[in-house]
């Protein structure tokens, strides 16, 4: 898995979350905690609908969470 250009903030937004695990914010979000831990390092493209349910869970916009650097 390559780079992405989309940058995002979601290791930052677990620690203000009481330190939220990988595995809590996937169990929250519907996915596993594999693919947040590539999607948290830029190796893999969340879908919109993944990006909109991390958002939701911290309070966010799509565009304060996550950012396209092309």
């Amino acid at each position: 898995m390559a780079n992405v250009p989309i940058k995002n903030k979601i290791r930052e937004l677990r620690f203000f979350a009481d330190e939220m695990t990988q595995k809590e914010l996937a169990e929250l979000v519907g996915v596993t905690r594999q693919t947040i831990m590539a999607i948290e390092k830029s190796k893999y493209s969340p879908t919109l609908e993944v990006a909109f349910k991390i958002a939701e869970v911290f309070g966010q916009s799509l565009e304060e969470v996550f950012q396209y650097e092309g």
